[in-house]
């Protein structure tokens, strides 16, 4: 199965519960468990990505509420954000 970000986090997060069920039931050949391993490390890898990408807009609005929206040549400034290894969101502001 071909992982895209095309899919809703809902719908990714369903299969990697069908998953997980599959592989605890202990009746899928080694081969059929790797093959849905690396499916669901796609899914979580996915999901990963679409909950950063939401945790992003909810501190911007957060932003938005705390502080004035800054413009440059009358488009907002959008800020980076990169996870640290702690895990904490670190933003930079871009030029662009």
């Amino acid at each position: 199965m071909s992982m895209s970000q095309s899919f809703s986090f809902e719908t990714a997060y369903k299969r990697l519960e069908e998953i997980l069920e599959k592989l605890n039931s202990e009746q899928v050949s080694l081969e059929d468990s790797l093959k849905l391993y690396e499916e669901a490390n796609c899914l979580i890898v996915a999901c990963n990505a679409k909950l950063t990408h939401a945790e992003q807009k909810v501190q911007t609005l957060i932003k938005g509420r705390n502080q004035e929206l800054i413009l440059q040549e009358g488009s907002p400034v959008l800020e980076d954000f990169t996870v640290s290894k702690s895990h904490h969101l670190t933003r930079t502001v871009s030029e662009s």
